[in-house]
């Protein structure tokens, strides 16, 4: 803005840009045939300095970093410095189209942060888990869950502790639920009946190689689509290499799980 302003200052006093003495009256000698005032009359010399041009002063010169602030990419910005002095701008000659005013760049999107790791519960009675937050539950096993006990949370996991029922979203296998052998079945069937799904197993440490030595005759297409969730009940949160999801806490009430966006 300090380049801008002294321009202006100096195109309404008749002055040059390096005369040091903005807005004073034009020298009294130096040119011949200057008129020389009056006593008499008191007359100014300024009324005829458009006539006779100053001569150059050996006043100071502003600051080199004020002038190239004034030359500064304000412009590439979009940014108009001196607007309250556009008024002495020259006027486009008649008939000439004025030239397109460059347009602010615009700034680029903050990059998405990237999706963090969530908790979720289960439970065999889902009224114990906290409000609001998600629940895996059991449709088959001694003591199923009503339906009507999870209406209105956000999102349910079904757990499928005996390998007979296919629509659930988790097969639970480990020791009085089902085996390791049942899973491929249970993949490809859960798979069939919503391609567009993943099949959740459950398992603990101690049986999750075999039960993935299982599974591992399955088509590529369908492995790809196995999420493991693996109890690891360490009592703090994490995810064991290699799962989607880990069960770190068990409780009286309910167990709490870490998982993935992938999960």
């Amino acid at each position: 803005m300090t380049g801008v302003s002294v321009g202006v200052a100096f195109a309404a006093t008749g002055g040059t840009p390096g005369d040091g003495n903005i807005g004073a009256d034009v020298h009294e000698a130096g040119h011949p045939g200057t008129p020389v005032a009056d006593a008499s009359s008191g007359a100014a010399l300024s009324r005829h300095a458009a006539r006779y041009p100053a001569a150059p002063s050996q006043a100071r010169r502003l600051p080199d970093r004020a002038s190239a602030s004034a030359r500064s990419g304000k412009a590439a910005r979009g940014e108009r410095a001196g607007s309250a002095h556009r008024t002495g701008a020259p006027k486009p000659a008649p008939g000439s189209k004025p030239s397109p005013s460059a347009s602010p760049k615009p700034s680029p999107s903050a990059s998405a942060a990237p999706a963090q790791p969530y908790e979720f519960y289960d439970s065999i009675d889902p009224e114990t888990v906290p409000a609001g937050a998600e629940v895996a539950t059991y449709a088959t096993g001694a003591n199923p869950t009503p339906p009507s006990l999870v209406a209105g949370r956000k999102k349910v996991l079904w757990i499928d502790t005996e390998g007979t029922d296919p629509e659930a979203q988790v097969i639970d296998v480990e020791p009085g639920c089902a085996s390791p052998s049942q899973v491929p079945q249970w993949v490809q069937s859960h798979l069939a009946d919503d391609p567009g799904t993943v099949a959740i197993v459950y398992t603990t440490l101690s049986e999750w190689s075999e039960v993935q030595q299982e599974v591992s005759a399955l088509p590529a297409s369908m492995q790809s689509k196995i999420r493991w969730w693996i109890a690891d009940p360490t009592g703090y949160p994490h995810i064991v290499p290699g799962s989607q999801a880990t069960q770190w806490y068990w409780g009286s009430n309910y167990d709490e799980s870490e998982a993935l966006p992938s999960f």
